[in-house]
């Protein structure tokens, strides 16, 4: 029987362990923001790391999602997508949006989630 190369590639592909943020949780894998840059944030947000290479949660108005299957610390999205409704609170969940897309590591410590990136940036989330 002969393995074609790509399908023996995608096999081991598949064995390989997560070694994204999702393996590095000891189970909490929902975060609530909880501060950008040091300021308290207002609004109410949320990320999931549950699924791995995956990010999913909640902006102040819409529900959001993308790719991170980068290994832990780093964190990489994938294009942002989110459902487009509008609501009172869009210029924090600009906000929220715009230092999200600008995080590149990632640690958990206990209930705590850190992003930041090499500028001095952070987003700080804590587990209910």
């Amino acid at each position: 029987m002969k393995l074609h190369a790509p399908l023996l590639m995608l096999g081991l592909m598949a064995c390989q362990p997560d070694e994204t943020v999702s393996r590095h949780t000891d189970g909490v894998t929902a975060f609530a923001l909880q501060s950008i840059d040091g300021t308290a944030f207002k609004g109410s947000a949320t990320i999931d790391i549950s699924e791995s290479g995956k990010i999913a949660g909640r902006a102040p108005c819409n529900s959001y999602f993308a790719s991170q299957t980068a290994p832990y610390p780093w964190f990489a999205l994938g294009p942002i997508g989110s459902t487009k409704m509008a609501c009172p609170d869009l210029a924090q969940e600009g906000q929220f949006f715009d230092a999200l897309g600008a995080m590149t590591l990632v640690e958990v410590v206990g209930n705590t989630l850190i992003l930041s990136n090499d500028t001095g940036r952070e987003m700080v989330f804590q587990a209910p």
